[in-house]
């Protein structure tokens, strides 16, 4: 299940919590109780499992993927 984040419109407070995409809960803030919540537009991050010898994917132009270690 993905990481959704919600925004307190009373405290201004973000919180994640763990949930499926079509779930129709509602939240309370854990700062200050409020049920006022709105749900935030999220980035993500792929995880890359394979890597190429040098610790470098293939999926980056010229192989210089900016997450690399």
């Amino acid at each position: 299940m993905p990481l959704f984040e919600y925004k307190c419109r009373k405290c201004d407070a973000v919180t994640e919590f763990l949930e499926s995409a079509e779930t129709k809960k509602k939240h309370a803030c854990e700062k200050c109780g409020s049920a006022d919540m709105s749900k935030m537009f999220s980035t993500f991050a792929p995880l890359v499992k394979d890597r190429a010898p040098g610790g470098k994917c293939d999926s980056c132009p010229e192989h210089k993927c900016p997450y690399s270690n």
